[in-house]
């Protein structure tokens, strides 16, 4: 029924910018939490940006003033601005809503 689907990641050089987007599809009422999770071999998923239901929004201390997370309008849908990027920045990338996971989308930073 809940479906969340990434999109825009890719293959960057370093001080590159990406813009990642989760659509999410399926019968929602109101809007809820959202979150931007990566992880990349050998390490733990970590918490990149959260956006709560009244539009706060937090970052993980590698990404702040880089990466800014926001709404599309009054649905349940997000994206995911990446500028600056690090090779540290590298991995799978996931959207999370209300327990619900998208599949992921590679982002990689190379030279």
């Amino acid at each position: 029924q809940v479906q969340l689907v990434e999109s825009g990641g890719g293959l960057v050089q370093p001080g590159g910018s990406l813009t990642l987007s989760c659509v999410v599809s399926g019968k929602i009422l109101g809007i809820k939490p959202m979150a931007w999770y990566r992880q990349a071999p050998g390490k733990e998923r970590e918490l990149v940006a959260t956006i709560s239901s009244s539009g706060s929004t937090s970052y993980g201390d590698s990404v702040k003033g880089r990466f800014t997370i926001s709404r599309d309008g009054r649905k349940n849908a997000v994206s995911l601005q990446m500028n600056g990027l690090k090779s540290e920045d590298a991995g799978v990338y996931r959207c999370w809503m209300t327990g619900f996971w998208g599949q992921g989308t590679q982002v990689a930073v190379s030279s």
